[in-house]
């Protein structure tokens, strides 16, 4: 794998996979941002990861995905380097035909198991989850 960044101003780099996709980054005030931060880039990479493991789980299962959404929060310490210490992911997961148990072991077996970026943490960054499925229509409770 390979991924090549560049310089286009102070405030805004550019990277492109191998295949030419293009992803900018930078580094402005929210009130000016354009774009993703490299470490908000890692929040998504986290949420990305876990949600294809965890999509390719319930289709293996023949459970059928209306929607889903990972709603990820870290927290970086203040000393450089501003490293996550604690991220959690909030699964919500709409489907007619996987219920909440089924849905925390497949939670937990993306997280801890086969989400590669998740593994690529700090050892010490705190990474907590929770799920809730909603069935269409109606609105669910976290577990």
């Amino acid at each position: 794998m390979k991924i090549t960044t560049n310089y286009i101003n102070d405030a805004l780099f550019e990277s492109e996979n191998e295949s030419g996709n293009r992803l900018r980054m930078d580094m402005l005030p929210a009130e000016e941002k354009e774009h993703f931060s490299p470490m908000q880039l890692v929040l998504a990479a986290v949420g990305g990861c876990a949600a294809v493991d965890l999509v390719g789980m319930l289709k293996k299962r023949r459970r059928t995905v209306t929607a889903l959404r990972i709603e990820s929060e870290g927290r970086r310490r203040e000393e450089i380097p501003r490293r996550f210490v604690d991220i959690h992911l909030r699964f919500i997961l709409t489907s007619p035909d996987a219920g909440p148990e089924e849905l925390g072991k497949l939670v937990t077996l993306s997280v801890e198991k086969y989400c590669s970026v998740s593994a690529s943490l700090a050892p010490d960054a705190n990474l907590t989850y929770s799920w809730a499925v909603e069935q269409p229509g109606e609105r669910a409770s976290i577990h």
